[in-house]
């Protein structure tokens, strides 16, 4: 006889985005998780790729009292997710010290959407003081000036009800591409935000690194590009406020483009990268 849920999260929901990857077990000591995609995540007929990643994420977190934090995640997208029910298998592989390395699934039915392999461990274990980099934050204009997401036509808001999740201010010369003017030089940077005022935090980068539309849009590819494989690293707890992102090309070969994601926040640090190989859109 199964028990009922029992919710695992530390605290109790707080805004749209915890709500929405939220977890619970279905029986005591099962390695599986249940889960629900909110159709309010869709983008055209499926699920958002680092939504699901959340909210596999946070049942990965469940699992790992101990390492908290995702680190590196690498992520296949098997087939696409629908709104409804799902289940997080997750299976440890090494419980160490400082980190932890699972490998997890996400179901629906008989079906795995999502499958990753992902390092976890505590960020605020890790030296805060012990940054050695030659990035260097990419400006945008100050936020009235950009050009907010909320522009979008009624139907594209309609088909893909993802942006009305979050705030997204694009950076005003790098918006041709909604307009048929696309720049040809493969990057879109933005501001971003959840709507509801949630504060960033490592799940939340997990989500960043796939919000902004795939950066074909700039090379005049508009359309969906399927994703291959997402590799995010975390690399810190963002500071609470807006965050930068900026998406680059510089390769199309054999039908797949690869999309390089920064993150930064708004102390100026490195907070998240991703790099992901997706099909050129049809």
């Amino acid at each position: 006889m199964t028990s009922a849920p029992t919710d695992t999260s530390v605290t109790r929901p707080r805004s749209e985005f915890d709500r929405d990857i939220a977890v619970a077990r279905a029986e005591e000591r099962s390695d599986e998780l249940v889960g629900t995609l909110s159709d309010g995540w869709r983008v055209g007929g499926g699920i958002n790729g680092g939504f699901q990643m959340s909210l596999l994420g946070n049942a990965i977190r469940a699992t790992l009292p101990a390492h908290p934090d995702p680190i590196a995640m690498s992520a296949y997208f098997v087939s696409p997710a629908v709104a409804g029910p799902v289940t997080a298998a997750v299976r440890p592989q090494r419980l160490g010290g400082r980190t932890a390395t699972v490998a997890a699934d996400l179901k629906q039915g008989d079906d795995v959407r999502l499958t990753v392999l992902a390092t976890y461990g505590d960020l605020d274990s890790f030296p805060a003081d012990d940054v050695r980099t030659t990035a260097t934050p990419f400006d945008l204009p100050p936020r009235e000036r950009c050009v907010p997401n909320t522009m979008a036509p009624d139907d594209v808001q309609k088909m893909a009800p993802f942006l009305q999740r979050f705030e997204m201010l694009f950076h005003p010369d790098e918006i041709g591409w909604a307009v048929g003017e696309p720049s040809g030089r493969g990057q879109v940077t933005a501001w971003f935000r959840l709507a509801d005022g949630r504060e960033p935090d490592p799940l939340a980068l997990l989500l960043a690194v796939d919000a902004l539309p795939p950066v074909t849009f700039d090379l005049g590819l508009p359309g969906w590009a399927p994703t291959i494989e997402l590799s995010a690293h975390v690399r810190a707890k963002p500071a609470p406020g807006w965050l930068r992102l900026r998406h680059r090309t510089r390769n199309v070969a054999g039908g797949m483009f690869e999309e390089d994601c920064e993150v930064w926040d708004s102390a100026d640090r490195l907070v998240a990268q991703s790099r992901q190989l997706a099909l050129l859109p049809r």
